[in-house]
């Protein structure tokens, strides 16, 4: 009697390219199950694969577009948001989901976010905050917090600046939809990441996550195993609370939850409407 195994295929695997498994990203990295959160928001909500574009900048958060079998973008730094909007112009008829990091999009591409989120234009934005520059050395960038070590702000000083809180500049800015989840919260994360593709506006999800191999190990946070613990036992859920008062603080207290859930004018259907008018 010969034997027989049976090998079982991930559930995900029918929307990644296989072929460029395995993966960049160091082991302990939060990317991955990030990247698998915006799969199964996709599956969840029956989108046809056809008409989905997932767009991203450079950085580790970056290269998620390379693995997606969807329409993908793997845009220059920084402006993966710009070339979105672009996308979605063209063709309002797509699904564009921008996937990058913190750097990328608060950073370089920082005026880009603030002014989607003001046009309000039906893209939904996954963010991955991991606190640096992690591809290029583990520099520090706009949410590294005050005083935290990276390549560039060495010990024993460490980071002189003070950090974006992204859930309150894309809210002032005029997102319509604005969550904040850790890594480690899969199944509300996705839920959120859903709820940001179905709106129809500009959706703003922060997933904040652990770079083990650079931020963690030179602010001594532990492996990742014990990065990904700390942000379970951190998060602070409050769904519905004002956006000015979701508070990050990695040490403590890392608020969560849904915070703005409004209703406005979508930005391509106002050029529709707009150019109607011209023509008549």
């Amino acid at each position: 009697m010969v034997a027989t195994e049976k090998v079982l295929a991930h559930p995900m695997a029918k929307f990644m390219r296989t072929d460029r498994l395995p993966w960049i990203y160091c082991p302990g990295c939060s990317i991955g199950i990030v990247t698998n959160m915006i799969a199964r928001a996709i599956e969840s909500l029956g989108i046809d694969f056809n008409k989905v574009v997932i767009v991203s900048g450079i950085g580790c958060t970056g290269r998620v577009s390379g693995y997606f079998k969807t329409g993908t973008f793997h845009t220059t730094h920084g402006r993966a948001i710009a070339f979105a909007e672009g996308v979605k112009i063209a063709n309002p008829e797509l699904e564009v989901i921008v996937v990058s990091g913190d750097g990328d999009i608060a950073a370089i591409g920082g005026n880009h976010l603030i002014h989607a989120c003001r046009r309000n234009i039906d893209i939904t934005v996954v963010c991955v905050n991991n606190f640096n520059y992690g591809m290029t050395g583990g520099q520090f960038g706009p949410t590294t917090e005050h005083e935290r070590y990276t390549q560039t702000s060495p010990q024993p000083i460490g980071n002189i600046e003070w950090p974006f809180n992204l859930v309150k500049l894309a809210a002032s800015s005029g997102a319509t939809f604005v969550a904040r989840w850790t890594a480690v919260q899969v199944r509300r994360a996705t839920k959120s990441i859903e709820k940001g593709i179905a709106k129809k506006g500009f959706s703003f999800i922060e997933i904040v996550g652990a770079c083990p191999t650079s931020y963690g190990r030179r602010n001594r946070l532990g492996d990742s195993v014990a990065m990904h613990r700390h942000l379970l036992e951190v998060a602070d859920i409050q769904n519905g609370l004002p956006p000015h008062e979701a508070e990050l603080e990695y040490d403590s207290r890392i608020v969560c939850g849904e915070f703005v859930d409004i209703e406005k004018p979508e930005y391509t259907e106002v050029l529709k409407a707009a150019h109607e008018k011209l023509r008549k």
